[in-house]
């Protein structure tokens, strides 16, 4: 990995290039090609205040970072701490990636070997149920009161089963399936 330092308004000791130097050594770890990877540092001291920018691009990578303090020693450790989490957190992505499109590509492959063939319908669940004897207007009313979209009643003046539904408009519909005649 290529380090670049530019300093402003301060020189700087040997013991702060070698301890700057031996930090950002440890971005290394995440990247596969060393060669290609970046790091500018510029560190710069302004009165009190000691700060530090940081551009890293490696690859598809570009991270960057700025980062102040009274001291320059935890400035690189704060930038350092930021840009690794950075970097930490693209990489997560990256993986979050893969993986989806890994679960994409294989339901897209199972979804075309089911449609070539002939679907086969199957009953997902089922319930029996005992329709209650009741009138029209009482079922449209039970039907309303318990807010479903559909009830299976015993029509008390047909005795037949019928069905009440509610329409798209609010209204209901009724489905009486009669003596065919």
């Amino acid at each position: 990995m290529n380090i670049t330092f530019n300093f402003k308004n301060f020189e700087p000791s040997d013991h702060l290039r070698d301890y700057a130097r031996k930090r950002f050594d440890k971005l290394t770890k995440y990247m596969a090609n060393t060669d290609t990877s970046e790091l500018q540092v510029n560190l710069s001291v302004e009165k009190t205040r000691q700060m530090a920018d940081i551009v890293f691009t490696a690859d598809l990578l570009h991270i960057s970072a700025h980062e102040e303090s009274e001291d320059m020693y935890s400035t690189i450790d704060l930038i350092l701490d930021k840009i690794e989490a950075q970097v930490r957190k693209m990489r997560e992505k990256q993986k979050d990636r893969r993986k989806r499109a890994d679960t994409v590509r294989t339901e897209v492959i199972s979804f075309s070997e089911t449609a070539a063939g002939p679907r086969e319908r199957t009953i997902i669940e089922s319930e029996h149920y005992e329709p209650k004897p009741m009138s029209v207007d009482e079922a449209a009313m039970q039907l309303d009161s318990l807010g479903y979209e559909f009830l299976v009643f015993l029509n008390s003046e047909t005795e037949r089963v019928n069905v009440i539904y509610r329409r798209k408009k609010g209204d209901f519909g009724l489905i009486d399936p009669g003596t065919g005649n």
